[in-house]
């Protein structure tokens, strides 16, 4: 525990319903809910208008949908989340060398070992000047919270929310965390609150009075020893700079369950290329392929294989992937796909390239088509705007909700929605006003996808819309 409030924790609010919401200004003010549109699809994210209705993280989008009719419901788009996210990582690093991002939209810095800060006024000032810096650079707010541990500047954080700043002195930690829910506490879900709960223990106050021996007996030894300490307000865990990561993998859920063997393995093909992208893309090789299949009962089945050595070839992910495959009943349906590499390496095991043109020989595969699949978030699609997948007609290009477009007259807009044969578009950039809808046939030839703009700057200006 430190002396000065020297850990600061970011949490950027509601990121990817905000992020769209600046992004969109029709949507400025009014609910938005970003997640999986399909009927198995999930929220990831609801704009604090959302969250008036009760909407929230994780909720089935069909319950969201119920309790927000009138809101604006989008598939997330990843690439621009990560764009926004990088910039504000990079404004982190400016602080410190000591920088523990836990998500895109949410990081621990060790504000002393970047020499910013040494005491309340300092740490106060760095976390103020930040908040200052993610909105001009980013056009997003974000909350901060300071203390003199990861634990209690995550829980400030949070008080401060949305678009705030909370600093905890250190040496008034029980006296803030007392009367507090467990809940509050890092690692107090739902059912060890219940358990507690029934155990006559609601509040902090209440683990730290019980003592650690009565936790212990309640909760095991580990368990029970961490809550009281941290019931106590003692965390001594450090900011670390750098996660390894332990793995790649991506996985998608489908709106009906797939019984044809021959979809299946494409599909299986199809995430194996995009894992490979995604290894690629943080710079590692890995030597064990892994396949999750989450069958039509929920059962969840897991398959691996390890290779002599690492790769990031995709054939060789894709055969390793079919094999596997192979040894999987799929006979009821299959309603998730999963394809990961671990075991993660900074180098390639050069003769494994041999292997993979021997099993391309083998399998006499072509090219395949990358699909879309949710990064993190059960449930949610990220479709590409062109491409219907698999045993789709080639003539009908598909829309997704909140996607970017630009047409040859109109310019830069975004999908609003789309069916029978048509598209419907709002022209609007970030810096502009509120822009004009249009409707198109879904295979205009004038219609592409767009590129995200940037939130601050560089736009381009939408008068041909007027």
């Amino acid at each position: 525990m430190r002396t000065a409030p020297t850990i600061l924790h970011l949490d950027m609010d509601a990121f990817f319903a905000a992020a769209e919401q600046a992004a969109k200004p029709s949507l400025r003010g009014k609910p938005v809910v970003v997640g999986g549109l399909g009927p198995r699809g999930v929220v990831a994210t609801a704009s604090y208008e959302a969250r008036r209705f009760g909407v929230h993280s994780a909720m089935p989008m069909a319950q969201a949908r119920r309790l927000a009719p009138n809101a604006a419901y989008l598939v997330p788009r990843f690439s621009f989340y990560r764009s926004i996210s990088e910039q504000v990582m990079e404004l982190l690093g400016r602080l410190s060398p000591l920088v523990e991002p836990l998500s895109l939209d949410e990081a621990f810095v060790d504000l002393e070992a970047g020499g910013v800060a040494d005491d309340s006024r300092t740490a106060r000032e760095a976390g103020e000047r930040l908040r200052r810096d993610i909105l001009a650079t980013a056009g997003l707010t974000g909350s901060v919270g300071l203390a003199g541990s990861k634990m209690l500047a995550k829980i400030a954080s949070e008080e401060a929310k949305p678009d705030g700043l909370v600093l905890i002195e250190p040496g008034t930690e029980r006296e803030l965390l007392g009367p507090k829910s467990v809940r509050i506490l890092p690692g107090v879900g739902p059912a060890t609150g219940e358990h507690l709960r029934r155990a006559g223990m609601t509040t902090v106050s209440d683990l730290a009075e019980a003592g650690e021996d009565e936790l212990v007996r309640l909760l095991g030894r580990a368990h029970g020893a961490s809550l009281y300490r941290m019931a106590q307000g003692y965390d001594d865990r450090p900011v670390v700079a750098e996660r390894d990561a332990k793995s790649v993998s991506v996985e998608d859920t489908f709106d009906v369950d797939l019984h044809d063997r021959v979809r299946i393995r494409t599909e299986v093909e199809r995430l194996a290329e995009r894992c490979v992208g995604r290894l690629r893309a943080s710079g590692h090789s890995g030597r064990t392929i892994v396949l999750k299949v989450r069958r039509f009962d929920f059962s969840t089945l897991t398959r691996s294989e390890t290779l002599r050595g690492p790769t990031d070839d995709p054939l060789v992910v894709r055969e390793a992937a079919g094999r596997l495959l192979e040894g999987v009943d799929t006979t009821g349906g299959v309603r998730l796909l999963g394809v990961g590499v671990s075991g993660l390496a900074d180098y390639t095991q050069e003769d494994l390239f041999a292997q993979a043109a021997e099993g391309a020989r083998g399998a006499g595969g072509g090219a395949v088509e990358e699909v879309p699949v949710a990064e993190g978030v059960p449930g949610a699609e990220e479709p590409a705007a062109a491409g219907a997948g698999a045993g789709a007609g080639a003539a009908e290009r598909r829309w997704a909700p909140g996607h970017d477009v630009r047409h040859a007259v109109y310019g830069a807009g975004w999908v609003q929605g789309s069916g029978v044969g048509r598209v419907t578009v709002r022209f609007e950039e970030p810096g502009s006003s509120p822009g004009r809808v249009r409707t198109f046939l879904v295979d205009d030839p004038e219609l592409e996808a767009g590129e995200p703009l940037p939130l601050v700057g560089g736009g381009e200006g939408t008068a041909a819309v007027a």
